[in-house]
């Protein structure tokens, strides 16, 4: 099995805490900022960062559907990270300052992809359809937070 890694950042015109607070409020904020592809959305314990269980699933193909169960811990400050416990899946949101009233979100997910030939494809095309995925997100976040 490869590894598989999608990675997307954006700068934001908002303060670094500001865009983190909004990423890590699970129980409002979040489940606004999920594109179409996200469906299920629900916040199982916690709800704010650190200790927060949220379900959903991500439709990343026609055909391909994940059903996420994710526990949240908060390793550094800036810094999410969701574990799902249905699969190998890691995604780590780090939001940084990145001058005067704006910030840096950069979003990496990574996970253990299939052998042979499908892992082959899933290593070529999953990480760009992904990244679409979490851009038209990073999209979402910053018009909830620049408002």
């Amino acid at each position: 099995m490869a590894q598989v890694e999608a990675t997307t950042e954006r700068v934001i015109a908002a303060d670094a805490e500001t865009v983190f607070d909004a990423l890590a409020d699970y129980r409002e904020t979040r489940g606004k900022l999920l594109p179409g592809q996200f469906s299920e959305y629900e916040v199982r314990e916690g709800g704010d960062g650190e200790g927060t269980l949220v379900h959903w699933k991500l439709q990343a193909t026609s055909k391909r559907v994940r059903d996420c169960l994710l526990e949240v811990t908060e390793p550094t400050d800036g810094r999410l990270v969701e574990k799902d416990r249905n699969s190998s899946m890691v995604t780590t949101w780090t939001v940084t300052p990145a001058g005067e009233g704006k910030s840096k979100a950069v979003v990496s997910t990574v996970w253990n992809g299939a052998g042979g030939i499908g892992g082959f494809f899933e290593k070529t095309f999953a990480p760009k359809g992904l990244g679409r995925i979490y851009d038209e997100l990073l999209q979402n976040l910053a018009t909830e937070v620049e408002k």
